[in-house]
């Protein structure tokens, strides 16, 4: 359907809604039609940006979507510019249901399921890059991780046409930490994750040598991520002899593991197989009317030939936490996420911060927040 601005400078997204999305930079004046709602901009809307369709009176709250997106700071009068200067978080109380809303996506027959060229691996899994991995196990082997990536990528990678790409896995962590934390232990998850991901062929770990994250502890803790068999090339640096001989060991270890990742190449493989995750990035106003929609249809299309997606960062749904209780396939699944949102609220009151779904400054320039979709639940029943 074709929107012409002329006639339709913002729109309204549901009934309930107090505010509409101006869909091109408004001057104040503007008559603004929407919803049957009728006003004119009180101030310059810029596009992405909302509008107050009617008053909302101070400590009310303000609904898009049809949901509250926050409560009003001050009386917001009708035609107002409504952002971070007088909308906030406020506590509210959500009725969590579960499972009143399950949408099943009606699968398609396998004979017509799509395909794509990917890699298989010996787990039986499916990959659509053919990589190595140098993973750091600490941030003191950040540099040296990269060195070996970058030359190994220069000198060897092109003699072994079928390997996609040598990687560096670099991060800040892996050290000045309890050992066996839960923080240790995410870290220690995550890089055995990267070691055995489908689009990995083969991995070689680098660590300093006296860091918290001791390569036989990882190893230990990770032994069903990493598999019993082909435990990955371990490099410490202090026992190599520095960092210099630790990047020609290290390159040495590449290329003893190119040939046999040269031997995957792309095969026909089910989109069954594929593994999509979501992430968000350079939000603005207009994400929550066409991108994500859009990428939500995407996924519903890969749901029905069998794939599956991972929707990450919860905070970013929260507020909005109790519409994905009510898809929940089963009680147990919508709790989960619950209390996933508990540990968020205490997590974010521990270290004195508020859950305000991290707005960047690029994100409320483009309309987006604060808050996005904010609302602080205190009680939920069962």
């Amino acid at each position: 359907m074709l929107i012409s601005l002329q006639e339709t400078p913002a729109i309204r997204l549901h009934p309930d809604d107090d505010v509409a999305v101006a869909l091109m930079p408004l001057p104040p004046g503007r008559k603004i039609a929407a919803g049957g709602l009728s006003v004119r901009a009180a101030a310059a809307i810029p596009a992405g940006h909302k509008v107050a369709l009617r008053e909302v009176a101070a400590g009310q709250p303000v609904r898009r979507y049809g949901q509250v997106i926050g409560f009003a700071t001050d009386t917001i009068a009708a035609g107002a510019h409504v952002h971070s200067h007088n909308l906030a978080v406020g506590s509210m109380t959500m009725e969590y249901e579960f499972g009143t809303d399950v949408r099943p996506i009606p699968g398609i027959p396998d004979g017509e399921r799509r395909s794509f060229m990917g890699y298989r691996r010996p787990s039986g899994r499916a990959g659509t890059r053919n990589a190595l991995a140098i993973v750091g196990t600490v941030n003191c082997s950040a540099h040296t991780v990269r060195r070996i990536a970058a030359r190994a990528r220069a000198e060897l990678l092109p003699r072994f046409p079928n390997v996609s790409d040598i990687i560096a896995v670099a991060h800040k962590s892996g050290c000045a930490t309890r050992a066996g934390s839960p923080e240790l232990e995410l870290l220690q998850r995550t890089l055995a994750g990267f070691a055995r991901h489908p689009n990995v062929a083969a991995a070689v770990f680098v660590g300093l040598g006296c860091e918290v994250n001791q390569w036989d502890a990882l190893l230990a803790t990770q032994a069903e991520r990493l598999g019993p068999l082909d435990v990955p090339p371990y490099l410490g640096i202090q026992e190599t002899g520095g960092v210099a001989e630790t990047v020609e060991a290290g390159l040495r270890a590449v290329e003893r593991l190119l040939p046999y990742a040269n031997q995957f190449t792309r095969e026909p493989l089910p989109v069954s197989e594929l593994c999509l995750a979501l992430q968000c990035g350079g939000s603005d106003g207009f994400s929550g009317i066409t991108a994500n929609p859009a990428l939500g249809h995407a996924v519903d299309l890969l749901v029905a030939h069998g794939g599956t997606a991972v929707l990450s960062e919860t905070p970013e749904v929260y507020g909005a936490e109790h519409l994905l209780t009510r898809r929940a396939v089963r009680r147990e699944v919508g709790e989960k996420l619950v209390r996933q949102i508990r540990w968020w609220e205490e997590y974010t009151a521990r270290e004195g911060f508020e859950i305000d779904n991290n707005p960047a400054p690029g994100n409320k320039a483009g309309g987006a927040g604060p808050p996005t979709l904010p609302g602080v639940p205190s009680a939920y029943s069962r």
